[in-house]
């Protein structure tokens, strides 16, 4: 019984010990996992008749915030990933014009991301890499924070449009 309670205790304190090591970087993929939550579900959550809403006529339409996020994040992360982004910018504004398209927009530029975050630790944080959206070298963790930030500035506008049109937010369906 010493000896199991003994093993209990040494595993604790290696899996306690394994999760410290990696202190910026965990909280950078914590950030990223709640934002793409509410991304993900935002664009799951709201009926196809409401894709194409704009509160005024000079902002995008729900689904143009949402393909132009997932052009962003393909930008962001492929700086991140010290890789050419797959995609331009505007690329899912211009190409994907259905729910259906800019679902599936949203969750591949998701999957894309999550490479990124995944392999980011404390250690490659600092490493340099080309600046998204312009030219010169950041640490690899700007175009991250930058990617997070982002994505955040626009649910806001989405949380917006989904009450204008009745509807809860994902995040505070949560609540």
């Amino acid at each position: 019984m010493r000896k199991v309670m003994w093993a209990i205790v040494m595993v604790a304190v290696t899996v306690t010990g394994a999760a410290a090591q990696n202190p910026v970087s965990d909280s950078l993929r914590s950030s990223w996992n709640g934002v793409k939550r509410n991304i993900r579900e935002s664009a799951e959550l709201m009926p196809e008749e409401n894709y194409g809403f704009k509160p005024t006529a000079d902002v995008r339409s729900f689904g143009a915030i949402l393909a132009h996020v997932a052009g962003a994040s393909y930008v962001f992360c492929a700086a991140a990933k010290g890789e050419k982004s797959p995609f331009a910018e505007d690329y899912f504004e211009q190409n994907a014009t259905t729910k259906a398209a800019i679902v599936k927009a949203t969750n591949d530029a998701i999957t894309y991301c999550d490479g990124a975050f995944t392999a980011v630790t404390d250690a490659t944080a600092g490493d340099m890499v080309t600046a998204p959206f312009g030219s010169g070298q950041v640490p690899r963790a700007n175009p991250l924070v930058g990617q997070i930030g982002h994505d955040d500035e626009h649910y806001g506008n989405l949380v917006t449009y989904f009450r204008l049109k009745g509807l809860v937010p994902p995040s505070s369906r949560r609540q």
